[in-house]
Parts: C-alpha cells; sequence; structure tokens
C-alpha cells in the first residue's frame, strides 16, 4: 500500500507526518514530537530536533529507526525497539541521543560513527548496557566493556547475582535537585552492570520463587506467597507493573518500573514490600493496601493523562503501611505540573485508614504535597521527619488536624531553610 498523509495529534502538537499501511512512520518536519506510540513497523526521521518517546517499535526490515543524513538532535527516550528479523539493525546511523532506549533481536542495536556520533546512556542491546561511544563488533555482538567491581561480599568473592559489563550510567532526564541523603538515580533501580536477559509478561504463581536479571517487556502478577522480584526492569503499557492478587509477602527491590505512561497504578494492591526501587511514567505510583512496606525508593516524572489526578502514592483505605525514607517527586520539572499529591490518604474503598507510617521521606510537590480528604476515617495515622520541597500549589499537607492524624510540627521540615513547616 502506498504512503498516505494522515493528521494526528502528538504530545498536544498537530503534526503531519507520511505513515505507510503497516504502521511506519517518516517524520519530515522539524521539532516533531511522538509519545506513547506503538508502531508496527520501521520510524525514518529525515528532519531535525525529532523526539520519540515512551514508544514501542517492532520491525523486520533493514533497519527499525533510521535518522537520514542531514538530519540532527534526534532525541529517542523510555523507548523499546524490537526486531522481528536476524538481519534488523535497531538504531541507525548517527545524530542521535539515546536514553533509557532497550534494543531486543536486532543484528546491530546502536549505530553511529565519528561523522555521525551519539550520545547513548541508560541503554540496553540485548540486555547488555551500552554507553556512549561503544560500537557493535564487526559480528554484530555487544562490544565487551570494561568489567565493573562486584558487589562486596564477606569472603572477597562476587555476591549472588552480581555481574560484569558495561557501567550503564542511570540518567534521568531534567529533574530537580534531591537532598543528597534521600534515593535518587545513583541508589535505585537495577544497579549498575547488571546484564538483564529479555523476558515478556509473567504470572508469579509458586510460592517462594526468586525472579532475577530480567528486562520484562510487559506486566507482572503475583498470585502466591514469599515471591521475590529483584534486579530487574519492568515496562509495561497496561494497568498495573505489578499486581498482588491472592500474594502474601512480596519482596521487590532493585527494580525499575517504566509505566509507558498507561500505569494508573505501578504497584496493586496489597501485601508487598518495595526496596530501592526506580519507578516513573506512571499515571499513579504505588497503591497503598493492607501490609505494605515502601522505603528507600524514587517515584517521579508522573504521566499526565486526560482528567488524571495523579499522586506518587496513594492509599484508599488500609491498615498496616509504613512508607519511609523515600524520594516522591509529585512535581514534574519538564511540564511544571505540580500534579495531586505525594501522598493522597482516603477511605473511599474500605472503613478506614489505620496504622499508616509516613517517616524520613522527601516528598515534593503536589496540590497539597500531603493530601487528606474531609471523609477521611482514620486511626493512628503518624507524620514525622519528613522533607518537604517547595513546587506544591496550596501547601503541604491538607487538613493536618483531622482526626486520627498526628503531623509532628516539629521534625516535618522544608528542604531549603531546614525550619518546621508551618500551616
Amino acid at each position: 500500500m502506498g504512503a498516505a498523509t494522515l493528521g494526528i495529534v502528538l504530545a498536544g502538537i498537530g503534526v503531519a507526518v507520511a505513515s505507510s499501511g503497516d504502521g511506519s512512520v517518516t517524520i519530515t518536519e522539524n521539532g516533531m514530537v511522538l509519545d506513547g506510540r506503538k508502531i508496527n513497523g520501521y520510524v525514518h526521521i529525515k528532519a531535525d530536533d525529532v523526539t520519540i518517546r515512551n514508544t514501542t517499535i517492532r520491525y523486520g526490515g533493514a533497519h527499525a529507526v533510521r535518522i537520514f543524513d542531514g538530519a540532527t538532535g534526534a532525541l529517542i527516550e523510555n523507548t523499546r525497539i524490537q526486531c522481528t528479523a536476524p538481519e534488523t539493525n535497531g538504531l541507525v546511523f548517527g545524530n542521535y541521543t539515546a536514553r533509557k532506549v532497550h534494543i531486543t533481536g536486532c543484528k546491530n542495536g546502536f549505530l553511529h560513527s565519528a561523522d555521525a556520533p551519539a550520545t547513548i546512556v541508560d541503554s540496553t542491546w540485548n540486555g547488555t548496557p551500552v554507553a556512549a561511544g561503544e560500537l557493535p563488533s564487526e559480528e554484530g555482538a555487544p562490544v565487551e566493556a570494561a568489567p565493573t567491581t562486584p558487589d562486596a561480599s564477606p569472603s572477597g568473592s562476587p555476591s549472588p547475582g552480581s555481574t560484569r559489563g558495561a557501567a550503564a550510567t542511570r540518567t534521568t532526564g531534567s529533574t530537580l535537585a534531591i537532598p543528597a541523603s534521600f534515593p535518587g538515580p545513583d541508589n535505585t533501580g537495577v544497579p549498575a552492570g547488571t546484564r538483564l536477559k529479555p523476558s515478556g509478561s509473567l504470572k508469579l504463581d509458586r510460592d517462594g520463587m526468586v525472579v532475577s536479571g530480567l528486562d520484562i517487556d510487559g506486566c507482572v502478577t503475583v498470585t502466591a506467597r514469599n515471591v521475590v522480584i529483584r534486579k530487574s526492569r519492568i515496562t509495561c503499557d497496561s494497568n498495573y507493573s505489578i499486581r498482588t492478587d491472592g500474594a502474601e509477602n512480596l519482596l521487590v527491590e532493585d527494580v525499575e518500573i517504566d509505566g509507558m505512561g498507561q500505569n494508573s497504578a505501578a504497584v496493586c494492591c496489597g501485601d508487598y514490600t518495595l526496596r530501592r526501587v526506580d519507578i516513573s511514567n506512571v499515571i499513579d505510583g504505588p497503591r497503598l493496601g493492607s501490609n505494605v512496606v515502601v522505603e528507600d525508593s524514587w517515584i517521579h516524572h508522573l504521566k499526565r493523562q486526560p482528567g488524571s489526578h495523579n499522586d506518587t502514592l496513594q492509599t484508599t483505605g488500609a491498615s498496616n503501611i509504613v512508607v519511609r525514607h523515600n524520594s516522591l517527586e509529585a512535581y514534574n520539572p519538564v511540564t511544571r505540573d505540580p500534579f495531586n499529591a505525594c501522598l493522597m490518604i482516603g477511605s473511599t474503598t474500605a472503613p478506614k485508614v489505620e496504622n499508616l507510617l509516613f517517616e524520613e521521606n522527601y516528598c515534593n510537590g503536589g496540590n497539597y504535597s500531603i493530601g487528606v480528604r474531609p471523609d477521611l476515617n482514620a486511626t493512628n495515622i503518624r507524620l514525622r521527619g519528613n522533607v518537604f520541597g517547595r513546587n506544591y500549589r496550596y501547601g503541604v499537607i491538607a487538613r493536618p488536624d483531622q482526626r486520627g492524624i498526628t503531623w509532628d510540627r516539629t521534625t516535618n521540615i522544608f528542604a531549603d531553610t531546614r525550619r518546621p513547616v508551618v500551616r
């Protein structure tokens, strides 16, 4: 079928692109943005300053994504490229920046040259980290990079699950400075140097299962007890990246979750522990059901959708929740959107919220950084020792004197002045 011109709206901008019948896209206008697309075909870039983000591209021809001669300034980020034929190349031929681009199944992953250079950060080819300046070998295998230092262990030998390979640089795009003592890009998510094996969606249904070192292109459902998900990346464009369905005592640690702008909640809904988890590109972060611990994690760069009220964390009724020492960035510095809340507390789906401890977190953004519904039924909600930024719309906390809430007026402080938050 011949190419036809389609008038479409991408990322809020009216653009015209040429699209062939198999879903392929050719971009010819400078500054175009493709956001949140699923493309079954190639992408040809013949213009300057083109951005492709939050997109999945599947193709089995010559090149999945090609930047043509003379085109400069292309940015590809938070995107997956899947080659469906062994001779297909991934991202070619230079003059681009690739950030959080994950390429699988391709003969060559990232192609560039001295005349057409590329910047490549926080990206992988068949699970192997690739950094700026690395070129595929002539045989099409990933270049062997300098080994990283193994995880420390008492015996001096590598700890279980440690790997050798290129040390990936974990970058976040535009972000505000997080106070140094709080989690961020350097101490959450998949540890640098970890080699990941491609995987599809998973259903974990056996007690005691351990999943480690996977690059999961899909979503995870857990129905068993004492399951562990560790040192893995999850890229899911459905409602929940991780869903607990009858599960108990799920542990998720050193994991990166990319909700592709589609997760209504990154993790739902109860009986889990998150530790050192990097969560981004979601409508809402984890839903706090009963028996939940979230600690040492980083939730950031939420995704606005029509009618959404985005929160980095939310509970709508539960008991026994601990949220400790996290970086909760409701404010998006790219769009300057404060979103709704770092923590939204309500009892709309259960009789009450009880035994919730929120302590030692960094929280920035929100209409109110801590949102409290006026009809909340609560017992023993304690907020203490937290540090707050000032990118909120109205204030730090709504209704701090609500029955059942204890707001520590001396230890909840502002990040800039270190002074107590005053209503």
